[in-house]
C-alpha cells in the first residue's frame, strides 16, 4: 500500500475553520475506490498544524491526485496554509495497521 503523512502549517485565522475547509476533500478522498484511510490530526506542539494520515492501495494513489476533488481541494487549502506542506509518501509493505507488539492488551 502507499502510506502518506503531510503537515500541514495554517494560518491562525484559517485554524479553527481548517477541518470545515478540507471537509468535501476529505469526504470525497474517503468513497475512492482502493483509498484505506483518510484521518486529520491537529499537533499537541502547534495548535497551528495539521496533521493527514492516508493510505491507498498501490494502484489507486494516481487516481486519487487526478481526481477533480483533489484539484479542487488543493486550490481551497493554498489560501490557508503560510507555507509549502511537507509530505512523506511510501509504498510499504503492509495492508493494514498491525498490533503494536510493544504494548499488547488483552
Amino acid at each position: 500500500m502507499i502510506f502518506i503523512v503531510v503537515k500541514f502549517k495554517v494560518k491562525p485565522e484559517w485554524t479553527e475553520k481548517w477541518l470545515d475547509l478540507v471537509g468535501p476533500f476529505t469526504q470525497a478522498t474517503r468513497n475512492e475506490p482502493g483509498n484505506k484511510w483518510f484521518e486529520w490530526k491537529r499537533s499537541v506542539d502547534d495548535p497551528n498544524e495539521f496533521v493527514l494520515v492516508e493510505a491507498f492501495e498501490d494502484d489507486a494513489a494516481g487516481a486519487h491526485v487526478n481526481s477533480e476533488h483533489f484539484k479542487k481541494g488543493i486550490a481551497d487549502m493554498r489560501q490557508a496554509v503560510v507555507a509549502t506542506p511537507k509530505i512523506i509518501s511510501h509504498q510499504i509493505d503492509a495492508d493494514d495497521w498491525s498490533p503494536m507488539g510493544e504494548m499488547q492488551i488483552d
